[in-house]
């Protein structure tokens, strides 16, 4: 696909547990390691590693084989309050590192979400970074509830939790009995959700660093990962090797609604798209300015809000149009852009009036948020967000905000603004976030334009790591850089620091100069992060 599922499908997706007993109820030979070590108090748990061949995905389980990967099991507690009560099982992979001679530990990987899967992600790092992959074993570690560990699933009909407000109050009330609906499809899961923090996947992270015998981790997370990753060095500082934070989430925002901060951003990476379709006006006819392009868009919108448009056999009505371009405009690519030029082409027929067929990416978009999922994935980014975060409750609250930033964020604030599932959500948190402050060496990278996780608000966190140092790629509309997209500047200078040990003395600026895509996502693990 063109598109990475953005904070609800999972990068690789890894349905059934693996190995063990755990995997359709059947048995097979496993090796098991204890680990010397122990966290907190909590004797390290053992892994029952296999050959991966459970793995449900058929393309997941060959790429993962490929690369000579092992997949484990381990048990953690669903409580950490309670270690002796309820167990949860987590599933993971692991390639080993490539020269043994050269070996310097363990790598974790996280791509994001929250609710994104990673048990296939080492493979995807083996082919694109082979030379991180020389040294040091991958671990890849499907998050609880996520993926192939211990999974929750909603009761949904969509894989996509944002729907827009649309233009006034009888369709943000839509809007609201959407995401009301979806808080009471994972009602059943009430048991399990107030422990799906991120603290909790980091303490099951320090488990899982402790059953594999290591004193110390290194990390590369991405988006959502990122904050995992800082939530760990904050609460485990002295297991922290070398760790790089890709587009990180402002740690202040995340705590109180993580949304609102994107819709400013979003507006302006839409803004940088139109400039893009104006330059190329004598192919998708959709404006001779960046005005003219965008002034087409508002078109769209209002006839989308007058009557659900015609797209084949998907209608889409004020509330989802918003989401067709919220997706993919976190790429600012060549092919990402044209991708979307030609859905806004397709959006612009049948606003008038004229029967069109979506291009095979709408289609999978629109699939992605109108059809019934039985994805075990599907709810998984609500389940996290909504165990770290106590959101407003009233839904005026939100129309309130939405009514003052609509002229500000005339395309995505009545989207990224308005209720979503967490306004009703059937549980707690058990624990307030992790305030992230202290001074463990970091590597941060980010693009100026980040319209998923704003520039500001990875200052912000940079800030607050003072340890850190930031590697800004410059003047890009980018979510998501280190290993995305093939700029010597970022690859080079994060290499060096996870291969030597070398942190920069100061902050880095990249610039896309230089940089040489080499197909639609780049690189390898570009293509990885970006399915």
């Amino acid at each position: 696909m063109r598109r990475r599922r953005w904070l609800l499908a999972t990068v690789f997706s890894a349905t059934a547990t693996v190995g063990g007993v755990l995997a359709g109820g059947q048995s097979m030979a496993a090796v098991t390691t204890t680990g010397r070590g122990a966290t907190d108090g909590y004797a390290a748990p053992t892994i029952a590693w296999n050959d991966c061949s459970t793995v449900a995905d058929p393309g997941e389980r060959a790429s993962l084989q490929a690369a000579g990967a092992q997949c484990g099991q381990m048990a953690v507690p669903l409580d950490y309050a309670h270690p002796n009560g309820r167990q949860i099982t987590l599933t993971l992979s692991r390639v080993r590192a490539g020269d043994p001679a050269h070996r310097r530990g363990v790598l974790m990987l996280n791509p994001g979400g929250p609710g994104d899967a990673a048990l296939a992600l080492p493979a995807a790092l083996k082919e694109g970074l082979p030379d991180i992959a020389a040294r040091y074993d991958l671990i890849g570690m499907d998050p609880r509830f996520v993926g192939a560990s211990s999974p929750v699933t909603c009761r949904w009909p969509t894989d996509f939790f944002l729907r827009g407000a649309g233009p006034d109050r009888r369709t943000f009330q839509q809007g609201v009995a959407f995401a009301h609906g979806l808080a009471t499809g994972c009602a059943g899961n009430a048991d399990v959700l107030p422990y799906a923090s991120t603290r909790n996947t980091a303490r099951d992270m320090d488990l899982v660093r402790a059953a594999l015998d290591e004193p110390r981790v290194s990390y590369v997370g991405w988006s959502y990962g990122s904050y995992l990753g800082s939530v760990y060095t904050q609460m485990f500082p002295q297991r922290v090797d070398r760790f790089v934070l890709d587009s990180a989430p402002d740690p202040d925002a995340y705590a109180t609604g993580l949304w609102q901060s994107t819709g400013a951003a979003t507006e302006a990476a839409l803004r940088n798209w139109a400039g893009w379709a104006a330059a190329r006006d004598a192919t998708y006819h959709l404006g001779t300015t960046t005005d003219k392009v965008l002034a087409t868009v508002d078109g769209i919108y209002r006839a989308a809000e007058r009557a659900p448009l015609r797209i084949g056999s998907y209608r889409v009505d004020g509330n989802t149009l918003p989401v067709l371009l919220f997706i993919p405009i976190r790429l600012d690519t060549d092919d990402s852009y044209a991708a979307i030029a030609g859905d806004v082409v397709a959006l612009k027929t049948a606003a008038g009036g004229t029967a069109v067929a979506p291009t095979d990416d709408l289609a999978a978009d629109l699939a992605l948020i109108q059809h019934p999922t039985s994805d075990t994935t599907a709810g998984a980014t609500s389940v996290i967000f909504c165990a770290d975060q106590l959101v407003p409750h009233d839904p005026e609250t939100y129309y309130r905000d939405i009514q003052t930033h609509r002229s500000a964020e005339l395309h995505f604030g009545a989207l990224t603004r308005s209720v979503t599932p967490c306004t009703f959500w059937p549980t707690t948190p058990v624990e307030r976030p992790t305030r992230i402050s202290n001074n463990v060496p970091v590597l941060m990278v980010g693009s100026t334009g980040d319209p998923r996780t704003t520039y500001p608000g990875q200052l912000n966190l940079h800030r607050e790591l003072a340890g850190s140092r930031l590697i800004t790629l410059a003047g890009a509309f980018e979510h998501i850089v280190y290993g995305a997209e093939d700029n010597p500047c970022v690859t080079d200078t994060v290499g060096a620091y996870l291969l030597d040990g070398t942190l920069p003395a100061a902050d880095v600026t990249c610039h896309r100069a230089g940089s040489a895509p080499t197909g639609r996502h780049g690189t390898p693990m570009g293509a990885a992060l970006r399915n």
